[in-house]
């Protein structure tokens, strides 16, 4: 084995990984069932902008009570780094919900539920992105 494939298993095979999935998850989940809200109210590309945040404040207090709890980080320096390292997964939550919604599914004749198909494939994209970036950054220990 590599070293850097036993970094990799060792990052993502983890009691802390596992809880990550489990928090990431229940404000994954919220975020798609809260842009399906807002979706009522204003655009599908807001909606998924402002889901996200809905579900990053989620993703916060849960990663904050439940993964990092180690973390010897201020809570003003977390949530700093948490919404820069949330910054790059909302774009890429976006970037992969817009082009799937629009060109990807279209292009397949997929056209029942395609948005909601897209976007719970774009809030699950930046999982292991996010996961690095909150355990380097947002909650350091």
């Amino acid at each position: 084995m590599t070293r850097v494939h036993t970094a990799v298993k060792s990052a993502f095979v983890s009691r802390s990984f596992l809880l990550f999935l489990l928090t990431g998850g229940f404000a994954a989940a919220v975020n798609w069932s809260s842009r399906i809200l807002y979706n009522i109210w204003m655009p599908y590309s807001a909606a998924i902008v402002v889901a996200y945040i809905t579900g990053m404040i989620t993703a916060f207090v849960l990663a904050k009570l439940f993964v990092f709890t180690n973390s010897k980080q201020s809570t003003g320096k977390s949530v700093f780094f948490f919404t820069l390292v949330n910054v790059v997964a909302v774009l890429q939550t976006w970037a992969v919900s817009i082009g799937l919604a629009y060109h990807l599914l279209p292009r397949f004749g997929i056209s029942w539920h395609a948005q909601d198909i897209a976007h719970a494939i774009g809030v699950v994209v930046p999982v292991f992105t996010s996961y690095v970036g909150h355990k380097r950054w947002s909650f350091k220990h």
